[in-house]
């Protein structure tokens, strides 16, 4: 459980397109196996701590000839970004995909200063 104590809570939404592999012949689309594509996302301004990350697919688009295999997720969260991880395998063929994330967590409150 995220704990927010003292502090304001920041909320911070995006949408990314990971690839298009159709069009250019990438390798979510030719190729068989295990594959991945890593997206790092940059936060703005820097959250306090690690904030919850919750990431999804948007949209994809993929082929239905084939099981359709896919596992997303934030990775290597900080207080200032995450990449995206988007991975599928066998022989699944995936032409596009684009993720939503949603990030929430602890900022600086506005009326707080450092006394040192």
């Amino acid at each position: 459980m995220l704990r927010i104590d003292h502090a304001a809570i920041g909320v911070l939404r995006g949408s990314q397109i990971l690839f298009s592999a159709c069009e250019d012949g990438g390798e979510m689309w030719t190729g068989r196996g295990a594959r991945s594509v890593r997206y790092p996302v940059s936060f703005p301004e820097p959250f306090l701590s690690p904030p919850v990350v919750h990431v999804g697919l948007g949209m994809w688009d993929i082929a239905v000839e084939h099981n359709q295999r896919a596992d997303i997720s934030a990775v290597d969260v900080t207080e200032t970004g995450f990449v995206l991880l988007f991975k599928t395998w066998s022989d699944t063929k995936v032409a596009r995909v684009r993720a939503e994330w949603l990030a929430i967590g602890a900022l600086p409150h506005q009326d707080a200063f450092d006394v040192d």
